[in-house]
């Protein structure tokens, strides 16, 4: 198969051929008048892709709720699929490469309606490997903003997640060893300036923990504030909070790995005040048509152990879900566990879900919410925005399947947009 050269044809075609243009039925024009339509506002040329890749071409096929578009502020899904974010370790001193440009592209030129970049630090030392990415500095912007540039070409949406490690730094990448292991100083770790609320380590592999003086606690909301920053400087659609699987805010919350009795320990209020905080800071520093995101646990996964009466459990979730809801707060990403190696192992489609859609049934519309974990069809990802909430959140199998939101548009039997590069070659 070969392309076009371009030639001056005197041929002439019906303009429903036509891509791109918006003229009278019945007009014809001259071959040598089509254009290519570049995107607008990029810094190379790709064509446009209006509308962008998965949206739903009709009406009939934007009734399917998981392709009905969500509005969260200034920002519009075409559809409710929304890319987990996933860490890589493949990063440069916390610069993003080519590889991330390669995994997230995979999965942005074909249509989920949000796109999240991987954990990213917010400072060197909560990283939870020393290859994470992070926006601790200026330089780290332009590498982000490549990536922004590309999901901004294919008219699609991207956002961040903010992370700091907490407990759960200074390890090596998860393929080197399992149970996880600790990075030393002589592979870049920084075994000895692990932090957390108190000195509890996540587990007998895992670094010491230091626990956080005021100095600490001021320096961390800091860089969660500069690196929001970096991201809204880098163009991204959206921000989210990182406070679940037991990294730093999360073990916070958690009486688990919280035993401070100060002001940010004891009472519900007290662990929960370092993320309020962080998320005060961070609604008043992006913009107001930005939406904010936090991806919390909707347990540690522990009721049925001897750590019950000590930690994090659904009615806390749901709790910190009305609170987060009254503070600016656009979406409530709903995970699981992660303080604890005895945490129950959830098994089943959509597994952690049940956690959603308890914080749904009490935020309502005053917040949106979303649900991750195993959810591997379309038909379990419909069932659970039939059921009220907002969002599907999926990690590892966009990873199986980087094409999954046209598969299963199919599945729904939806006919959904695709890049022109894709769809002409496969009809």
């Amino acid at each position: 198969m070969s392309c076009f050269t371009r030639t001056r044809l005197s041929l002439r075609i019906p303009e429903k051929l036509l891509n791109g243009t918006n003229v009278c039925p019945g007009t014809t024009r001259r071959l040598s008048t089509i254009i290519n339509a570049a995107a607008r506002d990029a810094p190379y040329f790709t064509p446009a892709q209006e509308p962008p890749a998965g949206t739903a071409k009709a009406a009939s096929d934007a009734a399917v709720s998981l392709f009905k578009p969500l509005t969260l502020r200034g920002m519009t899904m075409q559809n409710r699929i929304m890319v987990s974010p996933m860490c890589q370790y493949s990063a440069q001193d916390g610069h993003q490469t080519d590889w991330h440009m390669a995994h997230l592209s995979s999965f942005l030129m074909r249509g989920p309606g949000l796109t999240m970049v991987e954990a990213t630090a917010v400072e060197p030392q909560g990283r939870t490997t020393p290859e994470d990415t992070g926006l601790w500095k200026d330089s780290q912007i332009e590498p982000l903003r490549r990536i922004v540039d590309f999901a901004h070409s294919q008219g699609q949406k991207i956002g961040i997640q903010l992370a700091h490690a907490g407990r759960k730094a200074s390890m090596v990448a998860p393929w080197l060893a399992f149970p996880p292991a600790i990075s030393e100083v002589v592979a870049g770790g920084w075994p000895s300036e692990v932090i957390g609320p108190s000195s509890i380590p996540w587990s007998d592999r895992n670094a010491p923990v230091r626990a956080m003086d005021p100095e600490d606690i001021d320096r961390v909301r800091a860089a969660f504030r500069t690196s929001a920053r970096r991201a809204v400087r880098a163009g991204v659609d959206a921000i989210e909070c990182h406070a679940a699987h037991g990294y730093l805010l999360h073990s916070f919350c958690s009486p688990l790995s919280n035993v401070r009795t100060d002001d940010f320990g004891g009472s519900f209020d007290n662990r929960t005040r370092m993320l309020r905080l962080v998320i005060e800071d961070l609604r008043a520093i992006i913009p107001a048509d930005m939406p904010l995101f936090v991806r919390i646990s909707g347990s540690d996964g522990l009721e049925d152990t001897e750590f019950a009466d000590r930690s994090w459990t659904p009615e806390d979730a749901v709790h910190l879900a009305q609170i987060l809801a009254g503070m600016g707060v656009d979406l409530i990403d709903v995970s699981y566990g992660g303080s604890h190696v005895s945490q129950k192992v959830l098994q089943g489609d959509a597994n952690q879900a049940h956690f959603a859609h308890a914080i749904k049934k009490v935020v309502g519309d005053e917040v949106a919410v979303g649900t991750v974990g195993n959810i591997t069809t379309a038909s379990v990802a419909q069932a659970q925005i039939e059921k009220g909430l907002d969002v599907a959140v999926v990690g590892r199998q966009f990873l199986k399947d980087p094409n999954l939101v046209a598969n299963w548009a199919k599945e729904l039997g939806v006919q959904i947009f695709q890049a022109h590069q894709l769809s002409w070659m496969l009809k």
